[in-house]
This record gives C-alpha cells, structure tokens and sequence, in this order.
C-alpha cells in the first residue's frame, strides 16, 4: 500500500455502526488504514431490545450504558470514534405521530449540527465519507437528519467561507451511502437456508415485503468484500447489548453461508471528485494512485 487512507462513517446512534458496513470498516483498518465513526447522538431514547437487558439498574442509567456499549464495540472494530453530542430524538409513533421532543437531534438548526461535524471532519480529514440514503435507511428522524448533516458537511468543510472558525478547510474526495438488507441479499440467504435443509427465518418476512420500487439492490455501485471481517462485525454487534439479543434473527444465518453466497457490504457512490469507474469494489477506488496531504 502506498500511503494510508482515511474513511469517516457517519451514524445516528450508537450501535448503527456495527449493523450498517462494521466488515468493512474492519477491513480496511486491517490494510492499514485509518477509520472514524461519528455517532451523532447517544441513543438516549432507544428502547432496550435485548430481554436479558431489561433490568431497573439499566434503562435507570442507559445513557452512560450505551456509551459504555459504544466504546466496546469501536475496540473490537479497531476504529477511532468521536460523539457529536446531540441528544436522541426517539421515534415517534401514534396517530397522529406526537411532536418531536424540545432540543433533541432532528429539531436542532441545520447549521448548528453541520458545524459540529464540519469541525471533526477537517480535524480527521476523511478521503472518504459514507452515510445513509435520503431516507435514512429507514425513515428515523435521526437518521434522516444524519443524511442531511453529512451532506451538507461534505460541502461546506472544503469551503473557506463556511465556518471559518471551525478548522481549516478540507474537501473530502468521495461519497457514499450505505446500503444493508436488500431483498436480493435476503433471498439469497433464505434460498440457501432452505437447500441446505436450515429453517429460514426469512420466510414470512419476505411473502409480506411491501414492494416500494426497485430493490435497493439497483441502485448500488460498489461491493466490498469483507467476509474474513464478518465474526468482528458480528462481536461488535453483541457489545451493542442492550440494542442486539444474540438469539436474534441478526444472527440467523450460519457465518460460513454468509460468507459463501454473500461476501460483500454495499454501497452506492453518490459524490466523487475522483475519476471513478463503476461499478467499483473498493471504496478508495480511484484514490489509492493520487498523493493527498
């Protein structure tokens, strides 16, 4: 390797990190290179999904738990991790949907919340940005927000005019959004489940997919193969405790299937100052030849 890279991943909440490309972060700390995740709140208004979490002691005191989880996932990634500090926003339910709580992530001015990453970007000075789609992957608040900053971001750190006293100016080269299950992924791990004579817990998942467009799938440019990384994808996963059951269908699938019919993470290059040719199989593609500072 040349020199070494570095790649900033972009995330709501604690645990969002090691569901949503953990592999490949773990890889490419593996090669050398230099890996950030930037979690935009504390999870304070996640519910506790894990039973074996349920306890007084722990929702009294989830704030510092969570913090606590994130801290033992980011050892096992090998990757630097920086809070924004912004303060989760929940997920609204109800009919009407109730208002967004006062002072929370989703409510705070665009600007304010773009300045905060601003900052930590021109401090790592990334090559590479990922984050989630318009939608946020899923239509979180927070998540949504987590689009919304980072695109922003990816702008306005390069520019002298932004933010003057928040670093000196640095325009990242790429990026990308992340892109988890599909329904093409989930297919194939329940067609290959069931040939090998494993019940697939995919079954009733997949007869109700409400078809909203094209598959994800058609919309990615870049594969990574990560498969030697999937065991510490899945050990962070575990360290999000509160957040993952390890009975859960996260970990339905045998490792050595994944690995097998599945070997990639997904993303879809969506920004490039690079010459880029797609479809691609390396996020640094197209950075690896260039000399940057």
């Amino acid at each position: 390797m040349a020199e070494k890279l570095r790649l900033m991943t972009v995330h709501a909440h604690p645990d969002d990190e090691s569901s949503k490309g953990a592999a490949t972060l773990v890889r490419y700390v593996s090669e050398g290179h230099e890996v950030m995740v930037v979690t935009c709140t504390g999870g304070e208004r996640g519910s506790i999904l894990n039973p074996a979490m349920e306890r007084p002691e722990i929702s009294e005191n989830i704030t510092a738990v969570r913090r606590q989880e994130m801290a033992a996932a980011a050892e096992i990634l090998g990757v630097q991790h920086r809070w924004l500090g912004f303060v989760d926003s929940g997920l609204p339910e109800g009919d009407p949907l109730p208002p967004l709580p006062e002072g929370c992530f989703a409510l705070v001015d665009l600007d304010v919340s773009t300045e905060a990453l601003v900052r930590v970007m021109r401090e790592f000075r990334p090559h590479v940005v990922v984050t989630y789609d318009e939608n946020g992957g899923y239509p979180h608040p927070d998540h949504i927000r987590c689009h919304e900053i980072s695109m922003a971001a990816f702008d306005a750190s390069g520019d002298p005019e932004r933010f003057p006293d928040s670093g000196e100016p640095w325009q990242p080269s790429k990026l990308y959004y992340s892109h988890g299950f599909s329904r093409a992924k989930m297919t194939t791990y329940h067609e290959e489940l069931l040939k090998r004579g494993i019940e697939s817990p995919y079954a009733e998942w997949l007869a109700n997919w409400e078809e909203k467009g094209p598959d994800v799938m058609e919309r990615v440019t870049t594969q990574v193969e990560c498969s030697d990384h999937f065991a510490a994808r899945d050990a962070a996963l575990i360290a999000h405790a509160t957040q993952i059951d390890p009975n859960s269908r996260w970990f339905a699938v045998p490792l050595d299937v994944q690995c097998e019919v599945w070997p990639t993470e997904e993303y879809e290059l969506v920004r490039s100052l690079v010459d880029a040719t797609l479809p691609e199989n390396d996020l640094f593609a197209g950075l690896h030849e260039k000399a940057m500072a």
